[in-house]
């Protein structure tokens, strides 16, 4: 079992940056394939970018590639989820996920609660 809480979610200025942190409780986090996906207002969830257990290995949707950058801390149980050059379009409830296979997608396994991230323009 693995438990995910996301944090870090706020208000911010269309431009500006925020940092999600996802921390997991529970067994061998490091052997897990991380991500995030959002889910805009009246919109279907997203995906958003997976890093791979040992962070070697990052991939992103095209829509945030080279703004938003994915790391991880296996020692500190946590995923990060760097936000820059925030667009009003970003705005939406962010999710961690945890899977144990290669990839994640909408049938990982675990999945944070989401914590609301709001672009003002």
């Amino acid at each position: 079992q693995l438990q995910l809480v996301e944090s870090g979610g706020g208000l911010v200025q269309a431009g500006g940056s925020l940092r999600l942190s996802c921390e997991a409780s529970g067994r061998a986090f490091s052997v897990y394939t991380m991500g995030w996906f959002r889910q805009a207002p009246g919109k279907e969830r997203e995906f958003v970018g997976g890093i791979s257990y040992s962070g070697g290995h990052t991939y992103y949707a095209d829509s945030v590639k080279d703004r938003f950058t994915i790391s991880r801390d296996n020692a500190k149980n946590t995923v990060y989820l760097q936000m820059n050059s925030l667009k009003p379009e970003d705005t939406a409830v962010y999710y961690c996920v945890a899977d144990r296979r290669k990839s994640v997608d909408e049938g990982s396994e675990y999945w944070g609660q989401g914590t609301q991230v709001t672009v003002s323009s």
